[in-house]
C-alpha cells in the first residue's frame, strides 16, 4: 500500500462557530459551571466527601492547571453548606493542675458568649465586691465580731493585767508585743539602777514573779489564738456570705444563657464552681489596701489581674458566624498553622505560657469539615508529614510546645493542653507520581486517603463539552470584569485545547492555559477598543505568547538558514535523511530538524549507534536502535550471516538523543545507504518502527511538522517539500493553517504510512520490496526493488569478507613455513 498524502481538512479539526449555540458568552455567565470531562472525578469525589467513615481521606491527583484544587474547593464548600455547624472550642485554666489546661466544646456561637459573660463578670466583681463589702450592714456584723472577739480579750487581759499588777508589773502592749515594767512600791516603774540596788532577796523574788508572768503571758496568748482565728473565721465567713450570692447570681445567669445541649456541661459546671471557689477565697484582693504603702497596693493589684485572668475563656476555635462546616486550604502548612502553637510570652523572667497562650491551627479550625493540603507542602517541612501521619492514626490532637524551640531549648515550659478529637476529612492534593511513591513507600499512611480522585489531563470532546467550555469561559470574563467572547473567539479557543491534548476527538483539561488565553485576548481585545473578543484576538494572543517564549526556536532556525546547521531541502541523497525531532523547554516545545547519516561497509560489527558510543543517547533511543537492528536482521535472514559493518549518526546533535521517533529514519537511512537509492531530502520523517515493520505513533507530532514547515518556508516552498508521519498520527493533528494553507496550494505535503515499506517507496521512487512482518515481497520486481538491491551490496559485503579471511589464513601458513625452514 503506497504512502498517503492528506487533504488539507484532515491537517486539523474546525469548529464552526455557529455549532455553539450563542451569540455571546454573556448568555451563559449565570448557567453553573460542571466539571469538564472530569465526571470520574467528579463521582469520586462525591463518594468520598460523602462517607463518614474514618480514612476516608481523599487523594486529588492530577496535573497543575487541571482545575484539581479550585473544584475540590467548590465540592467541598457545598458539601460543607449541607453540614451542621461544628462546636466552638475553648480552652480554661486548670486550677488544679495549671500545667495541663482544659479543652471545652461549646454550640457554635456559645464559646464566644461564654467568653464574654467571664469578661462581664470580672467587671463586675472589680466594682461590686469592695462595695458589698463596705456596705453598712456588712461592717454592723464585722464590728459586732470584732467587738466580741475585743470583749473576751479584754476580760483575758484584765485577768492577765491583775496578775501582772500583783507582782508589782506593769504590763502594756506595743507594737503588737507584751511589755511589762518592774514598778516600785507606790506603782512608779524602777529604773535599772533603782532594781539593781535592791537586796538580793528581792531580786530574787522579782525574777520569780517575772517568770510566773512570762508563763501567764504565754497562757494567754495561747488563748487568744483559737479565739483570733474564730474572729478572722467569722469574718472571712461574713465576707463570704456577703459576696457569695452576688458571685452566684452572675454564675447562674451564665449557666442559664448557654444552651441546655452541651456535650461538656459537666465539664463547664465544674470549671465555674472553681472559678467562685477561687474567688471567694481571694476576696481580700478585691480591697483596695493603704493608699501610702505603693508597693504593696501595686502586688495586690497584679494578684487580682492574676486571678482574674485565670477566670477567663481562651476562645481558640469561634464558628458563630458560619452557616455551615468549614473549608480551610491551607496554602502554607507549617507546624504552628497546621497543628496549632502554645505563644511563649517573653517579656516575662523567665519565659512564661499558660492557657491563654494556645492557638488552634487548621486542623482544629477544620473541625466538622474539610482541610485541602498540597502533599509536596508537607513533605518539603521536615517533621510536618510525620505529625500529620501520627495523627491521622489517631484523630486526636494535641498542641504542644514544639513552636517554643524558637526561643531556645531551655525555655522552662512545661504546659500540656488536653487533647481533643478532631472529626476532620483531609483533602490531599498531589501528582501522579507523589500518589504512587506515598503508596509505596507508606503504605500505612496510604490506606488512610482511601478515596482516589483522579483528574484526566484530557477527555473526550463532545458538544457537551464545548458548551461547558464555553460557560468557563463565561465565568472567567464575569469573576475578571472582561469583555465576553464572540462565538469564533470560543471556537477558536476549543481548538486551541485541542491542539494542546494533540487530539482531534479529545480536549485538554488544564484549563489553566485556557483561562490564561482568555485573559491575554480580552486585553488586546481592549486594546484595539473592542467590546467583544472575536477570534483574531485570540490568533493574537497566542502569537504573542510564542513571541514571548521561542527565542531559542529562533535561534536554532537561524543557524539553519545562515548555514551553520547543514540540512538539505531539495534533491536527493544517499544514505542521508532529515529526521524530526522535539525541544521541551517546559514552558514551550517546538519542533526542529536534525539530519541522519548511515554509512556501511563490510564487515562483522554489526550496527554501531554512535549517540550511543559516547553516552549521548537515552535507553528509550537505545531500544529503538535495537528493535531496528533486529527488523533489519530479520528482513536480511536469507542472506546469513550478515557481513556488515553499519554506522548511524545524528549530525551536529550536541545536547543528546532520547526516544525512539527516530527508528524509521534511520532504518531508511540504511537502506538508502546498502541500495545506493538516494532519498528525497524535501521530505522529513518521524515514527517508530516494531519488530515486524510496522511505524508506530510518536508524541509532538505538530511540533515537528512545524518545526520542519519553517525550515522550508524559510529557504522557500517549491512543491517538493512535507512530511512522512506515521498514520496512526492522523489523529493527533493539529497544524496550524499556515500548513494548512500551504497543503493546499500544493506547496507542501503531509503523507501517512502504516509500514516502513510504504515509506522507503515514497523516499527513493522505488518499489520496496518488502512484505508483511520482516519478509521479501516475492510478488514484487526483484531487481528493481529496494530490498534487492541491498540484498547484492549485503552479498558483495559477504564475498569481500570471505575473501579476505581466507587472504589472511594463506599469507599466515606462508609465514609459518618460511619459520619452520629457517
Amino acid at each position: 500500500m503506497p504512502a498517503i498524502a492528506l487533504e488539507p481538512h484532515q491537517l486539523r479539526l474546525t469548529i464552526a462557530p455557529e455549532s455553539l449555540g450563542f451569540a455571546s458568552t454573556a448568555e451563559l455567565q449565570d448557567l453553573p459551571l460542571p466539571w469538564i470531562g472530569q465526571e470520574r472525578a467528579q463521582a469520586a469525589t462525591q463518594f468520598g466527601l460523602s462517607m463518614d467513615q474514618p480514612d476516608y481521606h481523599l487523594f486529588v491527583l492530577g496535573e497543575v492547571g487541571s482545575g484539581r484544587t479550585s473544584l475540590l474547593r467548590q465540592a467541598t464548600q457545598a458539601a460543607a453548606a449541607q453540614r451542621a455547624v461544628p462546636p466552638d472550642l475553648c480552652y480554661l485554666h486548670n486550677f488544679d493542675a495549671p500545667e495541663r489546661p482544659r479543652a471545652l466544646r461549646l454550640p457554635a456561637g456559645q464559646g464566644r458568649q461564654l467568653r464574654v459573660a467571664m469578661l462581664e463578670m470580672a467587671k463586675m466583681l472589680q466594682a461590686d465586691i469592695p462595695k458589698r463589702l463596705a456596705s453598712p450592714d456588712s461592717k454592723a456584723e464585722a464590728e459586732a465580731i470584732e467587738k466580741a472577739w475585743q470583749k473576751e480579750e479584754a476580760s483575758a487581759f484584765a485577768t492577765l493585767d491583775a496578775f501582772a499588777e500583783a507582782r508589782h508589773f506593769r504590763l502594756s502592749r506595743e507594737g503588737g508585743q507584751m511589755v511589762f515594767t518592774l514598778t516600785g512600791d507606790k506603782g512608779h516603774p524602777l529604773t535599772e539602777n533603782e532594781a539593781l540596788a535592791l537586796p538580793r532577796e528581792r531580786r530574787a523574788e522579782i525574777d520569780a514573779a517575772e517568770q510566773a508572768l512570762r508563763s501567764e503571758i504565754a497562757r494567754f496568748l495561747d488563748a487568744m489564738r483559737p479565739l483570733e482565728r474564730a474572729r478572722d473565721e467569722a469574718l472571712a465567713n461574713l465576707r463570704r456570705q456577703t459576696i457569695k450570692p452576688l458571685i452566684e447570681h452572675a454564675v447562674q445567669d451564665i449557666r442559664q444563657g448557654l444552651k441546655k445541649q452541651i456535650k461538656d456541661a459537666a465539664k463547664l459546671g465544674q470549671w465555674l464552681d472553681q472559678v467562685e471557689r477561687e474567688v471567694l477565697a481571694r476576696l481580700a484582693l478585691f480591697e483596695a489596701g493603704n493608699a501610702d504603702d505603693e508597693d504593696a497596693e501595686d502586688e495586690r493589684k497584679h494578684h487580682l489581674a492574676e486571678l482574674l485572668a485565670r477566670c477567663q475563656v481562651n476562645l481558640a476555635v469561634d464558628n458563630s458566624e458560619r452557616n455551615g462546616a468549614p473549608v480551610i486550604v491551607e496554602e502554607n502548612p507549617q507546624m504552628r498553622g497546621l497543628f496549632g502553637a502554645i505563644d511563649i510570652q517573653t517579656d516575662t523572667d523567665p519565659p512564661h505560657a499558660d492557657f491563654s497562650c494556645i492557638r488552634a491551627g487548621s486542623l482544629l479550625k477544620a473541625h466538622g469539615g474539610f482541610i485541602l493540603l498540597h502533599l509536596r507542602d508537607l513533605v518539603e517541612d521536615e517533621g510536618l508529614w510525620p505529625r500529620l501521619r501520627r495523627f491521622l492514626r489517631s484523630s486526636r490532637l494535641q498542641i504542644d510546645e514544639a513552636s517554643a524551640a524558637a526561643h531556645g531549648p531551655t525555655t522552662p515550659i512545661a504546659l500540656q493542653p488536653e487533647a481533643v478529637d478532631v472529626d476532620v476529612k483531609i483533602v490531599l492534593i498531589g501528582s501522579v507520581e507523589e500518589y504512587y511513591a506515598l503508596q509505596e513507600a507508606d503504605p500505612d499512611t496510604a490506606r488512610r486517603f482511601r478515596v482516589k480522585v483522579d483528574f484526566a489531563e484530557r477527555f473526550a470532546a463532545s458538544p457537551a463539552t464545548r458548551h461547558a467550555t464555553a460557560i468557563f469561559v463565561a465565568h472567567s470574563c464575569k469573576k475578571r470584569g472582561l469583555p465576553h467572547f464572540a462565538p469564533s473567539a470560543v471556537a477558536r479557543l476549543l481548538e486551541q485545547t485541542h491542539r494542546e491534548a494533540d487530539d482531534q476527538c479529545r480536549q485538554s483539561a488544564l484549563f489553566a492555559n485556557t483561562d490564561a488565553l482568555v485573559i491575554e485576548s480580552a486585553a488586546l481585545c481592549r486594546a484595539r477598543g473592542g467590546t467583544l473578543v472575536e477570534a483574531p484576538d485570540v490568533d493574537a494572543a497566542l502569537l504573542a505568547h510564542t513571541l514571548r517564549h521561542n527565542y531559542p526556536e529562533e535561534q536554532l532556525h537561524e543557524s539553519i538558514t545562515e548555514g551553520e546547521r547543514l540540512i538539505t531541502l531539495h534533491g536527493t541523497v544517499a544514505g542521508q535523511i532529515n529526521a524530526m525531532t522535539q525541544v521541551d523547554l517546559g514552558d514551550y516545545r517546538f519542533g526542529f530538524p536534525v539530519r541522519i547519516t548511515a554509512r556501511t561497509f563490510a564487515g562483522h560489527e554489526g550496527l554501531l549507534n554512535i549517540e550511543r558510543e559516547v553516552d549521548m543517547s537515552g535507553p528509550i533511543h537505545d531500544k529503538g536502535v535495537l528493535i531496528l537492528h533486529s527488523y533489519l536482521t530479520a528482513l536480511f535472514s536469507h542472506v546469513a550471516p550478515l557481513a556488515l559493518n553499519a554506522s548511524i549518526v545524528f549530525e551536529q546533535e550536541y545536547s543528546g538523543v532520547e526516544g525512539d521517533s527516530a527508528s524509521c529514519a534511520e532504518l531508511y537511512a540504511l537502506l538508502s545507504s546498502l541500495s545506493g537509492l538516494p532519498l528525497r531530502q524535501g521530505i522529513a520523517v518521524t515514527g517508530a518502527l516494531n519488530q515486524h515493520g510496522e511505524v508506530l505513533p510518536v508524541g509532538g507530532i505538530n511540533e515537528k511538522i512545524e518545526g520542519w514547515f519553517h525550515a522550508c518556508a524559510a529557504a522557500g516552498l517549491d512543491g517538493t517539500q512535507g512530511v512522512l508521519i506515521p498514520a496512526r498520527n492522523l489523529r493527533h493533528l493539529m497544524l496550524s493553517r499556515a500548513i494548512v494553507d500551504a497543503v493546499e496550494r500544493g506547496l507542501f505535503h503531509v503523507y501517512t504510512v502504516g509500514h516502513v515499506s510504504e515509506g522507503i517507496a515514497l523516499l527513493t521512487g522505488e518499489a520496496s520490496g518488502m512484505g508483511p512482518g520482516a519478509l521479501p515481497d516475492l510478488a514484487a520486481d526483484v531487481e528493481g526493488t529496494v530490498l534487492s538491491r541491498a540484498e547484492q551490496t549485503l552479498r558483495a559485503f559477504r564475498r569481500a569478507c570471505q575473501s579476505a579471511g581466507q587472504t589472511r589464513r594463506g599469507s599466515g601458513r606462508r609465514n609459518g613455513a618460511a619459520r619452520q625452514a629457517g
